[in-house]
């Protein structure tokens, strides 16, 4: 079989920029571990919180975007079927169960049915 030339992936990051403005380069260590190796840059090599937050602003892809979780134009809704018939994480909804209904009480449908008795025999006298 031929090997075909492969391109690159479809979701794969944007080509590197000038030499300066890479953050870093991965590298490999004294015991053979791939690490990741920070150009030398005072801001970034600095061991505080003002270091951290260049280190993480250095590693943030700028395509991403933050988006809210609670988006108007797709409500979630309840599904109360998913409890019986199983878990879909795409389109589940919420898994609450249904209110408890009040149970009814045996006594009190007793004396409805003994007074509707009563209404009926005085209706047919």
């Amino acid at each position: 079989m031929a090997d075909k030339p492969r391109g690159k992936p479809a979701g794969s990051a944007p080509a590197p920029g000038p030499k300066g403005t890479e953050p870093g380069h991965l590298g490999v260590d004294d015991r053979g571990y791939v690490t990741w190796q920070w150009r030398e840059d005072s801001d970034l090599l600095a061991d505080n919180t003002l270091g951290a937050a260049e280190r993480v602003r250095a590693l943030v892809d700028p395509r991403l975007e933050i988006k809210d979780d609670d988006d108007p134009a797709n409500p979630i809704t309840s599904n109360p079927k998913g409890l019986k018939r199983g878990y879909n994480p795409y389109n589940s909804g919420t898994l609450a169960k249904e209110a408890w209904k009040k149970k009814k009480s045996l006594k009190e449908l007793s004396k409805w049915i003994e007074l509707r008795k009563k209404v009926e025999k005085k209706d047919g006298e």
